[in-house]
């Protein structure tokens, strides 16, 4: 049983006790103590002046006194206004200790056979160019909350939808075609999505300079990009990839083809995998044929140039294009299509889209359309709207070739890392192998957790340098915290000093070893809520919070050094179950800790 239950029986039984009434369970409000005042926990006593008929002091006087004297767990009590500051007994710290260290996986629901089925999706990338730094924080994000809602007891499908076809991927097979000159990832040496993703800018480079020699001719701008012949050319290529045309189906299938195995390494790198992974290129004709379903059921209608559109205007919205009029799909429709094979394969009970807030009005659409065609989980689907993500130096743009490219990124972490950690000598003693491995771990846990500590509802500013400090709120600080226990736990067993299977009772404890205890018994609530509320910040900064307490504790305290036997094998207890919650909450963020920096 948690404390907080225990307490809220004896209070109600207080209640009933000292006032003669009985009251619901709900009015019973305990909440955490604040740091500027003495005790654990603070019982609200504002809900019980009805049955007390007595001021919020008294009132709160009277329960504390009655506690004391009828619930063990209590050792005090004090009284500031209406709230009443519990001091929760040290025997009861060391029970939860022990509760704690007898579970390896404290906080983490394994899911069941029968437990529903939420399905994932994130990344998203387009065929025409690397992941970039907008993708890494959607593919932490992603990943984080998958490791989240399994730890939560839900069964867990992570997918992904390629947006491999439209006229952007033309644009990088006709730049190819014209300017590459036979040029493979093999014969440059470049990974196949960075090749691809030249060509791109190439493609926008030329085009650029066509509209800019028509307006000179005297062309609008409109009229300039409209009959550009790199652009007529690239239109065409999009027909002929619709029609089938042989040729530019091979090259779409060999570029692309170049891009996934880019892919898969960015992917291998980030720690980043999919159960499954669909393709616009397969769910678009799927999207057509149910837009066209609820054409004839009269859920949608057709204008007269024969596009299909979504009258929403009795949900508050506007009309929706659904096809356009020469038949052509939209992501609307694509959408649409990857719902309809996504129901096929995965009986679905909840749907989490991982999508930027610049998409916040499409998934409202999406929501609606997928109800009206009749999917169980398209009113409840979510949309895990997260904000943009910018360098010091402002935003990126694609097609200018100024985007931060994942792997780019990656590699300047880890060289950071591999600088930073040898500079303060935290890689000494160490082979090359151990060494690089240990930069690896570093640079790439900096950048995660930099990104996930932060709300993913906002906008936020990458500051690499800031990333990667061994003080404050970094995931260096806190790998190096948890190596810094894995060294302590070696140094006892090379003293044949072993962690106890179970703490001995009869131990007082400081104030700051019970608030670590709390801190560690709070884990499975931490765990529930970043759940409940989509947000992965919250399980971050709990870590953060945790290896603070537990580095003040260290400096303050000793613990192979403790004279007293039983404080001893409580202290190295407490430090191997802190050692197993960080290792835990920082592998539900998808980053790794080292047994030693």
């Amino acid at each position: 049983m948690k404390i907080e239950d225990k307490l809220t029986e004896s209070v109600l039984k207080g209640v009933k006790e000292l006032y003669g009434a009985d009251v619901p369970a709900r009015t019973v409000q305990l909440q955490k103590t604040k740091k500027e005042f003495e005790g654990h926990l603070t019982l609200v006593v504002f809900p019980f002046l009805k049955a007390s008929k007595k001021a919020p002091e008294q009132t709160a006087a009277e329960i504390g006194a009655y506690l004391e004297r009828n619930e063990p767990a209590i050792a005090a009590y004090n009284v500031i206004k209406g709230f009443l500051n519990l001091t929760i007994a040290s025997a009861v710290w060391v029970d939860m200790l022990n509760r704690i260290h007898a579970d390896s996986a404290w906080g983490i629901r394994k899911p069941e056979a029968q437990a529903p089925l939420v399905m994932i999706e994130y990344s998203s990338p387009n065929t025409n160019k690397p992941l970039h730094l907008g993708h890494v924080r959607n593919n932490l994000l992603g990943c984080a909350l998958a490791n989240i809602m399994e730890a939560n007891g839900y069964r867990v499908v992570k997918t992904n939808i390629v947006n491999d076809r439209g006229i952007h991927i033309c644009k990088s097979m006709l730049a190819w075609l014209k300017y590459g000159g036979g040029e493979t990832p093999e014969s440059s040496g470049k990974k196949g999505d960075h090749l691809v993703g030249d060509y791109y800018v190439a493609f926008d480079k030329h085009y650029k300079a066509e509209v800019a020699g028509l307006m000179e001719k005297g062309m609008s701008k409109e009229e300039a990009e409209a009959q550009a012949p790199l652009m007529q050319e690239a239109r065409g290529m999009l027909r002929k990839w619709e029609a089938g045309d042989p040729e530019v189906r091979a090259l779409w299938s060999r570029m692309n083809g170049w891009v996934y195995a880019g892919f898969d390494e960015t992917y291998r790198m980030m720690g980043v995998s999919f159960d499954k992974v669909y393709y616009e290129s397969d769910t678009y004709l799927e999207g057509k044929k149910k837009v066209l379903e609820g054409l004839e059921k009269g859920l949608f209608y057709r204008k007269d140039d024969g596009s299909v559109w979504a009258d929403l205007t009795a949900e508050g919205l506007d009309q929706k294009l659904l096809l356009r009029a020469d038949g052509t799909s939209v992501y609307m429709t694509q959408d649409i299509g990857t719902a309809e094979q996504r129901f096929a394969d995965y009986p679905i009970d909840k749907m989490i889209y991982v999508v930027g807030n610049e998409q916040n009005y499409h998934f409202q659409v999406l929501s609606i359309l997928l109800d009206k065609l009749g999917f169980e989980w398209g009113k409840d689907l979510v949309h895990f709207s997260y904000g943009m993500v910018e360098l010091p130096e402002g935003k990126m743009k694609s097609r200018e070739g100024t985007v931060v490219d994942a792997d780019d990124l990656m590699e300047a972490m880890i060289d950071t890392a591999k600088e930073t950690s040898s500079e303060l000598g935290k890689l000494d003693g160490l082979t090359q192998a151990e060494a690089d491995d240990i930069a690896r771990i570093v640079g790439l846990g900096a950048l995660k957790y930099f990104i996930l500590k932060v709300d993913a509802r906002k906008n936020m500013t990458f500051n690499p340098k800031e990333s990667i400090d061994f003080n404050g709120n970094t995931g260096p600080f806190i790998q190096y915290t948890y190596a810094r226990i894995r060294s302590i736990l070696r140094k006892a067993g090379e003293s044949d000093i072993a962690v106890p299977e179970v703490v001995p009772a009869g131990v007082e404890l400081s104030t700051k070893e019970e608030g670590l205890v709390q801190l560690l018994a709070d884990f499975p609530e931490v765990v529930r809520q970043a759940g409940t509320d989509y947000n992965p910040s919250i399980l971050a900064n709990y870590a953060y919070d945790l290896v603070k307490e537990y580095n003040q504790f260290y400096h303050d305290f000793s613990i192979l050094r403790e004279e007293n036997e039983a404080l001893k094998v409580f202290r190295l207890a407490l430090s191997c179950n802190v050692g197993k919650i960080v290792k835990l909450a920082m592998g539900l963020l998808g980053i790794e800790v080292p047994e030693r920096m």
